[in-house]
């Protein structure tokens, strides 16, 4: 018996085909470009920032200046030109101290002498006028100097102080400070009321520190102004 071939048809399916795997497309790095501008703006740039901080810091000494508690602003007003100290004062954080130019200092306090003679009233009234007052002389040191600084022209005489008699034998200070007799600098015998004196001077050719004597009020002479320094 003859064997049979049985033929078997085996189909296979086709496999899909493998995804595609997609590829970024390259990314084109950009181009870098110098930057242009002109070699003298980074000068500019610095020229500006140093002025506006120079600007800054004036105006701020400007406003120390103007709103410094020290000083009535009267005097401020008055004059546009001073002359500054560095040196700090003593109790105070602030590193300028300052007086209208051509007034002497000393210490806190700033003093006008004048080149002309009034009676006493005219002087403490011009005083005020500057933002001051006749000069209280609160202590030996100051009274010194004050007795070297009025022999400077020498042509001088006498000087008009901010003290007065209130009343017969009662003496004032124009600023309310209390008259204190063991700090008083009278030259000897004085006061002695002999011509109705009842305002101070300082003699220049008395030998200092005692050189106050009484005057009339309405005598001429010339007069010291003081105001207290402005610190910034």
């Amino acid at each position: 018996m003859a064997s049979e071939i049985t033929y078997a048809e085996v189909k296979f399916k086709n496999e899909s085909p493998s995804p595609a795997v997609k590829v970024p497309p390259e990314t084109k790095k950009p181009e870098h470009h110098p930057q242009k501008y002109p070699l003298w703006l980074p000068w500019l740039i610095s020229l500006l920032l140093l002025v506006v901080c120079f600007a800054l810091v004036v105006v701020l000494l400007v406003v120390l200046f103007w709103h410094s508690s020290d000083q009535p602003r009267v005097l401020q007003q008055q004059f546009s030109e001073w002359e500054c100290n560095s040196a700090v004062p003593q109790g105070t954080d602030r590193g300028w101290t300052c007086c209208p130019e051509g007034w002497r200092r000393f210490e806190r306090s700033c003093y006008f002498l004048s080149l002309d003679k009034m009676n006493w009233t005219e002087s403490e009234q011009n005083c005020t006028g500057m933002g001051s007052h006749l000069v209280v002389i609160n202590s030996r040191a100051e009274q010194e100097f004050l007795s070297l600084e009025i022999k400077q022209p020498s042509y001088r005489v006498n000087f008009y102080i901010g003290l007065f008699e209130e009343k017969e034998g009662h003496w004032q200070w124009v600023d309310k400070t209390p008259y204190n007799e063991t700090a008083a600098f009278w030259k000897k015998g004085e006061p002695n009321n002999r011509n109705g004196g009842n305002t101070a001077i300082m003699n220049v050719p008395t030998e200092p520190p005692y050189n106050w004597n009484d005057v009339k009020s309405y005598w001429k002479y010339y007069w010291i102004c003081e105001a207290a320094a402005v610190t910034v």
